[in-house]
């Protein structure tokens, strides 16, 4: 399954132009993403240290996040974009906040919503290819595999380690990631809604 058949719906147009008129928020952003990606990850393998299968690709995964990281700092240091503190998008907050209470449903749940995280970074990297510039289209290209292969190995661990069906639990979580990427947004983000009129 591709990540265009995973979600539920795509980036909205409005998004992809306030990404152009925002380009020093989406790097600085999506640095912070990166980030927070390989953290999630590292917090994974403290917390489910019984795993060790998912311990070891998710070991893989945060020094990739983490080198990803470093990638958009170069290209925000060769831009000469300021780099400064912005807030976080509620995206992820607001997707975790569904999860469930008891083990092992809730590191499934965990799980689901790491893979849909990664599923949406990379449909948004397929949707900023057509509107950025030469640089910036090539580098967001070469991120998409890695994102569609972390995408894929969240989602597989959470069918491996769940003893139920997950399909309910993957829907649940993908009608929450529609309404928050379709909601209109105060402020720009990576993984915002399109900004409200006026913003």
């Amino acid at each position: 399954m591709n990540v265009d058949q995973f979600l539920q719906c795509e980036t909205p147009d409005e998004w992809l132009q306030a990404a152009i008129d925002n380009l020093d928020i989406l790097l600085i952003d999506h640095a912070n993403c990166e980030k927070k990606a390989a953290s999630t990850a590292l917090n994974l393998m403290f917390r489910y240290d019984d795993k060790p299968e998912l311990m070891m690709r998710l070991s893989k995964l945060a020094r990739e996040e983490l080198r990803h990281y470093e990638q958009v700092m170069s290209l925000i240091k060769q831009r000469e974009v300021q780099f400064r503190h912005i807030s976080s998008a509620n995206y992820a907050a607001k997707m975790r906040a569904g999860l469930s209470t008891y083990e092992p449903a809730r590191l499934v749940d965990l799980l689901i919503v790491c893979a849909i995280v990664e599923a949406r970074s990379c449909e948004r990297f397929q949707r900023l290819v057509t509107v950025m510039d030469e640089e910036l289209a090539s580098f967001y290209t070469s991120l998409l595999k890695s994102e569609a292969r972390h995408f894929k190995m969240y989602l597989g661990f959470a069918e491996t380690i769940s003893s139920t069906d997950i399909g309910e639990r993957v829907e649940f979580f993908l009608a929450k990631d529609k309404q928050l990427i379709q909601a209109p947004s105060a402020e720009f983000r990576f993984h915002s809604g399109p900004l409200k009129a006026g913003h």
